[in-house]
């Protein structure tokens, strides 16, 4: 099991520690409710540094990126962030990621934890032109810091307008007066903020002069439990639960970031699924009977007929109703349909809602 650089951080402060993705994580420090409701309504800070980070570097590192990931990233500029996804050679996914643009010649990608090793030899796969290749993951600590009022939490640490940047754009500047720390106006809550990367070695000082700054907003320590439950209101997938090496990004509602003006990894397979139409659609869903709907339940009609699977489900703290995603087959899939969620062999009805479900 890794350690983040915060691991004795979190256990100092009581929080509850669980493996995830290979890494030693805090899931919560005072209970989930709490922990979501701070990022909702005010500031709260995830250790995210399990994330992994690559940097591609050369002439032909935009080529290689264009080859390997689904979306145009031709289209990034200097600071610029874009969200994209590697397709596989079978219709799935490998992961979903981020993609930084430093320079032209210089880019960083952000990968899930669990897909570390897998993305860096599949993306290894493709470097046949010597694109200068560095997997930062195990140097480099990564906060979120989440909630509307992240900038004001963090303003006093930085010369940098945090108030002012767009969103999915960053900056590298001067953080906590550590030099070289990348500043992303990015998230996975919804809520706004900022995700803070530098290196491990001023990861405790850098938590404690957050804390310092935020204490005026009341700001918190927010575990991976209230994460999920606050991308999943937002219907954000999650690697290995919504979108995996099985699921096509048309399927998931990906299309977006499924951009055929250039020839990547399956395009051609893709675009031929494109114009046939897709045969099950990941579907946002609310409950309307009660019962909690969780990963894998079947997915059923009125009769009975299973249609589909359950990907994520959980209690939404914000709106008081269970919620979830699943892929369901086509016709099922039209916003306001009625379908039920096979809980304990008993069929609870819910209907087909468009995401995000906390506006």
């Amino acid at each position: 099991m890794k350690n983040t650089a915060l691991t004795d951080v979190h256990t100092k402060i009581g929080a509850k520690m669980v493996p995830f993705a290979g890494y030693n994580m805090p899931v919560q420090y005072v209970g989930i409710n709490a922990e979501h409701e701070t990022v909702r309504k005010a500031v709260g800070v995830f250790d995210v540094s399990h994330m992994g980070e690559f940097i591609l570097k050369g002439d032909k590192a935009l080529d290689l990126i264009q080859r390997v990931t689904s979306n145009d990233a031709s289209k990034l500029y200097d600071g610029k962030v874009q969200y994209s996804c590697l397709p596989n050679e079978d219709g799935g996914i490998v992961d979903d990621l981020l993609v930084y643009r430093i320079d032209d010649k210089t880019y960083m990608l952000v990968v899930n934890a669990s897909n570390i090793e897998k993305d860096w030899n599949w993306i290894s796969k493709f470097n046949t032109e010597g694109v200068d290749m560095k997997d930062i993951s195990d140097r480099t600590s990564l906060l979120a810091v989440q909630g509307p009022k992240a900038a004001d939490a963090l303003q006093s640490l930085t010369d940098i307008d945090l108030a002012s940047m767009e969103y999915y754009t960053f900056t590298k500047g001067k953080f906590a007066g550590i030099d070289n720390v990348i500043v992303s106006a990015t998230g996975y809550t919804g809520s706004g903020g900022f995700e803070i990367y530098f290196d491990n070695e001023h990861a405790e000082f850098i938590w404690d002069e957050v804390f310092k700054a935020g204490e005026p907003f009341g700001i918190k320590p927010i575990g991976l439990a209230a994460r999920d439950t606050l991308r999943l209101e937002m219907g954000f997938c999650l690697y290995g639960n919504d979108i995996d090496d099985t699921t096509s990004p048309l399927e998931a509602g990906l299309g977006w970031v499924t951009k055929f003006s250039k020839e990547f990894t399956n395009s051609e397979a893709l675009q031929a699924q494109k114009q046939a139409g897709v045969e099950r659609k990941l579907i946002g869903f609310e409950m309307i009977d009660r019962g909690i709907p969780r990963h894998d339940y079947v997915i059923v009609d009125a009769e009975g007929n299973a249609i589909g699977k359950v990907t994520s489900g959980t209690q939404s703290p914000s709106l008081q109703k269970a919620i979830g995603l699943g892929y369901v087959k086509n016709e099922f899939a039209k916003e306001g349909s009625e379908i039920y969620i096979s809980i304990r062999d008993t069929k609870v009805k819910a209907k087909v809602v468009k995401p995000p479900f906390y506006k």
